[in-house]
């Protein structure tokens, strides 16, 4: 609003007010003004902000398309895949689509998923998607990134070999699409139920026409996860008048068929620019759910509209966190980070609450919203601590959800995938997740079944627990990865201690307690490190710190450099191992400097290297946060602001590994503000150094904690004092209920550490 020119307009001088008459004018006006510029700043537009090409190459491996936060559908184009680097499907060094799959993982570093494959052709009929080398032998089709559009909840592009243009977007459990045609009597939609992503391929799949309009069917799968099952309902907005049915490349009677490759081709002659709309629910329970999922979300066919509604979805995320900083470049990347943020655990159920268990049993009416995706090995570490500051209203979910797959498969989830148990990865990570829900006074979930079910999980004997039980660590020669297994579940059994004893179990708060300094049997005294034990008075030999051997060797995608400092449950004691401060530091200043051959096997996730530290694989998350446990929080300060301003660009290689499923991105959000949650169940947040002059979260209960850093620039990366609230606040840390109760946390920042903030044992973590 033009301020001046309004006043102007009005005339004030030439009407002979009053100059009383005249001051209340100008008061209503500047009032009128500042509640414009007040709702402005409420509802700014932050998807512009979000760029989804960051992470599309290198090791990225992030989701690009139409979805909207936490969303069932992730609508989008899929490549035909040339290796690991496409596991999400998508990958910006490519030019080929396949179709439009409505569902795609995000970030991981296994490949699954892709169901549902829509393609919009001209000419004669093809029933596979073709190859690489000769994609005209299918009905794969060339496109350009210049005819790309992708926005939150908005993918469009034109396919160059049959100069179609197709719009995507999205609400929870429907995909939507819009197919602008050529003129042609052999236009088509290819509905291809057996094609999925990398390792799935489909078990057994079914379509049928069931009116002028609406064809529905399913699709059952393995890959990664061994048993998928998805229904859907296809709403179109021309009528059918010629669909048929192939098994594979078999065309068969009728407009119903069964089979392990089941493909429909609708038929149809198009008008020069003619617009086909398809409404695709999704439901993981029946083709009837499916439907009503879309009367529930998308009962029209105003495509714009959606699309706006998924923008006001994006936008209303994002805004949990405002950040005010002059650099763009970093907007872009902070708002891409929550937009990674948001993908998963998506929502894993029908609008009207029902879901399909991990024991194939339909649930129906859940009082809960049942989610899938847990790729906790990775999440617990940063994106579930995050949760619980600005994602509240989902921690009752994800704890229920985890109870749930508890009760229907008799141990908490590992990594969780579409109703199935994959049990990637070491650990059982659901549990610092609900132990940190807990005590941060969560209620709504059934505690007494939570402590159930932690405790169930660590009981087990299978995946090495028998000897933590038994022995207090798993022998490296009983199997691989045994150092990290056997880190991994330490955490988690410290966590089970810090539960029980909240509850008041005395016994099991001195047995767990015990399991979780288990770490103390993988420390080699000698050399320093942790290390594969064979029996209580031998570790492995030969040794080498530096080398990593992919999933054969003791070490889960890392080595003992990256290894010896996960005890983030135990700081203290793990600095007292080391010999005490000065130890410790030089050994933590060495893992940033010192540089050695890690073999022809080491695993392809040691990526974003400073030393041995490896930031592109989540055990060295916390690293970086350990020195203010030992007085010197400014080299956490300036390891940090590396870390991000390195690691973390606009660019498509942008991220510096594998997203895992928000992991990456929750450690930059969290880092950029100015803290991160060292011990995964503790709530105590240590300080960084924050990226952005200011940043407002949005707390539960409609309160706010405002981060303010003055003085703050790419020099001055170092604090000087703190004030929380108004009060001095000299603690190298903040605790999860300082923050939830919201205000105002003031980091005078400077361009050389403090002699003081921090250093005193007082003020330590």
């Amino acid at each position: 609003m033009n301020y001046r020119k309004y006043i102007n307009k009005t005339k004030l001088y030439n009407l002979g007010f009053s100059a009383l008459q005249g001051v209340k004018v100008c008061m209503l006006l500047l009032s009128i003004f500042f509640c414009r510029a007040a709702v402005a700043q409420q509802n700014q537009n932050l998807t512009k902000y979000v760029d989804q090409y960051i992470g599309s190459g290198g090791h990225g491996h992030v989701f690009v398309g139409a979805n909207v936060p936490f969303g069932a559908v992730q609508l989008g184009p899929t490549n035909i895949a040339q290796g690991w680097d496409w596991c999400s499907g998508y990958n910006i060094a490519d030019s080929t689509i396949i179709g439009f799959q409505h569902t795609h993982l995000s970030g991981t570093g296994i490949g699954d998923l892709g169901d549902l494959t829509f393609m919009p052709t001209t000419g004669p009929i093809k029933l596979t998607k073709g190859t690489q080398k000769d994609i005209y032998s299918g009905y794969t089709s060339l496109f350009s990134h210049k005819d790309e559009t992708v926005r939150p909840g908005y993918y469009a592009v034109k396919l160059k070999r049959y100069n179609i243009g197709v719009r995507l977007t999205a609400s929870e459990r429907v995909g939507f699409h819009e197919y602008t045609f050529p003129k042609d009597d052999q236009s088509h939609i290819i509905i291809d139920l057996h094609e999925g992503l990398n390792w799935d391929r489909s078990t057994k799949t079914s379509i049928r026409q069931i009116n002028a309009n609406t064809i529905t069917g399913y699709r059952f799968s393995t890959g990664w996860a061994k048993d998928q099952r998805i229904y859907f309902a296809a709403v179109f907005s021309k009528p059918i008048k010629n669909f048929s049915v192939y098994d594979n490349l078999t065309l068969k009677t009728g407009t119903a068929l069964t089979a392990v490759k089941a493909k429909g081709v609708l038929t149809f002659a198009t008008t020069a620019g003619e617009k086909v709309l398809i409404k695709v629910g999704i439901s993981p329970v029946s083709e009837e759910n499916a439907l009503m999922n879309i009367r529930a979300e998308i009962p029209g066919w105003n495509f714009n509209q959606a699309v706006a509604e998924a923008d006001h979805k994006w936008n209303k995320a994002l805004e949990k966190v405002i950040i005010k900083t002059p650099d763009e470049q970093q907007k872009k990347i902070f708002y891409t980070a929550m937009f990674h943020s948001m993908i998963a655990p998506s929502i894993f159920n029908d609008h009207n609450g029902d879901y399909l268990g991990t024991d194939k049993k339909v649930y129906p009416k859940a009082a809960f919203t049942n989610l899938t995706t847990f790729s906790l090995w990775d999440t617990y570490r940063a994106l579930n601590p995050l949760y619980t500051l600005i994602q509240p209203e989902k921690i009752s979910d994800i704890v229920n959800t985890m109870l749930a797959i508890y009760q229907q498969q008799g141990k908490l989830p590992v990594w969780h995938l579409m109703g199935n148990e994959t049990n990637t990865m070491v650990g059982y990570s659901a549990v610092p997740v609900i132990v940190d829900a807990y005590l941060k006074g969560y209620k709504g979930f059934d505690a007494a079944l939570a402590y159930k079910a932690v405790k169930a999980s660590a009981m087990d004997t299978a995946r090495g627990l028998h000897y933590v039980q038994k022995l207090g660590y798993i022998p490296a020669d009983s199997t691989v990865e045994s150092v990290s297994m056997g880190l991994e579940y330490a955490i988690s059994d410290a966590a089970i201690a810090a539960m029980a004893k909240k509850m008041g179990k005395t016994a099991d708060y001195d047995y767990f307690e015990k399991r979780g300094q288990n770490y103390r049997n993988y420390f080699d005294s000698k050399t320093h490190f942790m290390r594969a034990r064979l029996n209580k008075d031998q570790f492995r030999m030969p040794f080498s710190p530096f080398q990593s051997r992919h999933a054969v060797g003791d070490y889960t995608e890392g080595n003992a450099w990256q290894y010896t400092w996960l005890v983030p449950q135990d700081v203290k004691g793990m600095i007292a191992l080391q010999g005490g401060d000065k130890p410790f530091i030089r050994k933590l200043d060495s893992l940033f400097v010192v540089k050695g051959d890690m073999g022809k096997e080491k695993s392809p996730d040691i990526s974003g290297l400073i030393g041995q530290y490896a930031h592109g694989n989540e055990p060295s998350h916390h690293i970086a946060y350990l020195y203010p446990y030992v007085g010197q929080p400014w080299k956490t300060a300036k390891i940090v602001r590396y870390i991000m301003n390195n690691f973390y660009t606009d660019k498509p290689d942008g991220i510096i590994g594998n997203e895992d499923v928000g992991q990456m991105s929750s450690w930059y959000i969290l880092s950029s503000i100015g803290f991160y949650q060292v011990n995964p169940f503790s709530g105590v947040f240590v300080f960084g150094s924050p990226l952005f002059n200011e940043a407002t979260l949005q707390l539960a209960a409609g309160k706010k904690l405002h981060v303010i850093a003055k003085n703050n620039s790419a020099q001055n990366m170092y604090i000087q004092s703190a004030s929380f609230n108004g009060k001095k606040f000299s603690h190298s840390y903040i605790t999860y209920q300082e923050l939830v109760n919201g205000g105002d946390l003031v980091l005078e920042m400077g361009s050389k550490p403090s002699a003081t903030w921090g250093v005193s044992m007082a003020d330590r973590p």
